[in-house]
């Protein structure tokens, strides 16, 4: 049997040094290998940043430390047990022993399984905690950010970026990083076990050893790329889904649901593939593994079986069978934690990925932010004035071009032009929606960039064409969910601006379900509800941009009288559609192509006949024509009643 002994000690030592070579891949590779795809931190920042928001969770986890040395020492114990209790069963034995050995096996095995599941249970709620503060952190930084680095980053990759991403860095916390400190102390414990039973049997299963490395380096270089492709696509299908969804509108008014579908199959299907390649790569993987383990499994029936055949020797030493029993149990408890390493760390690097890309997005700064002066205010008079604003969207390309004008307290005015001419965009300076280039933003004398921002947005309230509404109710929608403001308040707006005539019809008044987008609601309404909403926060400037588009006969007659109401209240802004609306502002401001190029009210540019006098003329013989139109429209059905 000595013949064996050199190439058992040969495969040992190449074993041992492939252990070490196994360790540096892991440790090194993956961060030579990540930054080799572009990742802007290292992984050792990334675990920083992560274990800071373990922080205040430390007890939990020393806790959780503390429970795993039991299920560990039942892995490195319980081959020993069992390997006793068949010696005693092959040898001399007394009914006591027996129950004794058992009874010490099935106390170690219940102490395992309950320190296991109080584990479980308490990773899960600490890892769900933290992902819980990221998640808020990251919804916190996404709110900050401003209109400009919003409208560049596609709201699916935020929603995957919130949910996907923070899921596999909820996984790290609640499994990975626990199960990879007890898969190496189990390896490191089992192999300590199996020297002291019989060394030369550790020296011929270390001998499988480099095979492991050959197949886990393999394995590592096809399952991080599939990892990739599956996020990758995973981002897309959100991007895509959330954009499509929003616009489904428009595909069914042009008939492409069908043109749709396929570039939405196109990305499922590439998802798919994806999936299955990550599978693949698992499902050649693992039998390589279990096939080493077989194999190592034989090596021992045939070495140690002939060797306790044959006097019970085997190079030397003792080979009894309760030693055998015990390796046969050790080799797999030696093979699933090397299997496991291979795997958790793949899922620790997607895990690392996916934090990479969220602290993408919590690293970014808001284009806006408060000057280190910046003072609050309390209350606006509702001066406003524009001196010299020149503002690009992009670049070189410039939308306002030198704009100024001047709004004193309580003053309406109104901005017209053609479309593109930069009406929408004063009122987004205003609101440091955006950044000016060059000029001066005045509120009351004071620079808006020597305001704090949120005290500057409370003194605005903001009537879009495109209103939005959240899900939930009529009553939420107005308030904003600001439990300061009483129902009195609510059904006072209401009735201010005339949405009470359309509220009091609902079988649940101001508790009326809102669907997504208020699409349950005609734009009439949701703009009456805006104004409701405006109103009820009380603020000193209100912003209408073309808040009487698209609006029926009816409801602009309601709206026309709600803001005849709101022009009593403080300063007013309107980018107006329909220049009916304007007749009495005290100042109508005319653009073009970012320019001012006419100011004054309705009868003072009427009577300069210049570019206001001939949009008015043209829009009124347009609505003149369409009244004839609608007209003659309903002579003919009542002809034809008749």
């Amino acid at each position: 049997m000595y013949e064996y002994y050199p190439l058992i000690v040969v495969g040992a030592v190449v074993g041992v040094f492939s252990c070490l070579l196994l360790t540096a891949y892991l440790l090194v590779k993956d961060k030579k290998q990540a930054m080799g795809f572009d990742r802007q931190m290292e992984d050792k920042e990334i675990m920083w940043r992560l274990l800071a928001y373990a922080k205040p969770y430390r007890r939990a986890f020393l806790l959780v430390g503390f429970l795993m040395l039991f299920s560990i020492a039942y892995d490195v114990l319980s081959p020993l047990i069992i390997g006793w209790i068949e010696q005693l069963i092959v040898g001399d034995f007394t009914m006591p022993q027996i129950y004794r050995a058992v009874a010490l096996y099935l106390s170690i095995l219940a102490v395992s399984m309950v320190c296991t599941y109080v584990q479980a249970i308490v990773l899960q709620r600490t890892g769900q905690r933290i992902i819980s503060v990221m998640r808020e952190d990251l919804f916190v930084k996404i709110e900050s950010l401003s209109q400009e680095q919003l409208n560049a980053i596609p709201v699916g990759k935020l929603v995957t970026r919130t949910t996907n991403d923070t899921n596999a860095i909820s996984m790290m916390f609640t499994n990975l990083l626990v199960n990879l400190v007890k898969n190496m102390f189990v390896i490191v414990g089992v192999l300590a076990a199996m020297f002291m039973l019989n060394y030369e049997l550790t020296l011929m299963v270390l001998c499988f050893v480099p095979f492991i490395i050959l197949f886990t380096v393999i394995f590592r270089k096809f399952s991080r790329r599939a990892y990739r492709r599956v996020k990758d696509c995973t981002t897309d299908i959100n991007t895509y889904l959330s954009e499509n969804l929003s616009g489904i509108k428009i595909t069914q008014i042009f008939n492409r649901e069908e043109a749709k579908m396929e570039d939405f199959r196109n990305r499922s299907n590439a998802l798919g593939r994806a999936k299955q390649e990550q599978i693949l790569v698992f499902g050649i993987f693992r039998p390589l593994v279990y096939m080493l383990y077989v194999s190592s499994v034989l090596c021992l029936l045939f070495l140690g079986g002939k060797g306790y055949l044959e006097n019970r020797v085997f190079l030397g030493q003792t080979i009894a069978s309760g030693t055998l029993v015990s390796f046969y149990m050790y080799i797999s408890k030696f093979y699933n934690p090397i299997q496991s390493l291979a795997e958790q760390f793949n899922w620790l690097q997607s895990a690392f990925a996916s934090a990479e890309k969220v602290f993408t997005i919590m690293d970014m700064q808001p284009v806006i932010q408060d000057a280190p002066d910046a003072v609050e205010i309390s209350k606006l008079r509702g001066e406003i004035e524009f001196r010299n604003v020149w503002f690009s969207y992009v670049e070189g390309e410039w939308v306002l071009k030198g704009v100024s004008f001047h709004v004193e307290p309580g003053q309406t005015v109104a901005f017209v032009g053609s479309t593109g001419s930069g009406k929408t965009t004063i009122l987004s300076l205003l609101c440091r929606n955006y950044e000016f280039q060059k000029g001066e933003i005045l509120v009351d004398g004071i620079d808006i960039r020597k305001i704090k921002i949120h005290s500057l947005r409370r003194q605005l309230g903001q009537m879009l064409q495109d209103v939005f509404l959240f899900s939930g109710t009529i009553r939420s929608n107005i308030a904003l969910r600001d439990t300061s403001i009483a129902e009195e308040e609510i059904l006072a707006a209401c009735r201010y601006v005339n949405a009470d005539h359309f509220i009091n019809k609902l079988e649940k008044g101001l508790d009326e379900e809102v669907r997504e987008r208020g699409n349950n609601f005609s734009a009439g309404q949701r703009q009456l509800l805006s104004f409701a909403r405006t109103i009820v926060h009380k603020p000193a400037v209100m912003i209408l941009d073309e808040a009487t588009a698209n609006i029926d006969t009816e409801t602009e007659l309601l709206i026309q009288d709600s803001l005849e109401k709101m022009q009593n209240i403080g300063t007013m802004l309107m980018v107006a559609h329909r220049l009916s609306t304007i007749r009495n502002a005290d100042n109508i401001i005319v653009l073009s192509h970012g320019k001012i190029v006419e100011q004054g009210n309705h009868q003072t540019l009427l009577a300069m006949e210049g570019k206001y006098y001939r949009l008015y003329h043209l829009q009124s013989r347009r609505e003149e024509m369409e009244r004839t139109k609608n007209q003659e429209g309903t002579s003919s059905a009542a002809a034809s009643s008749s």
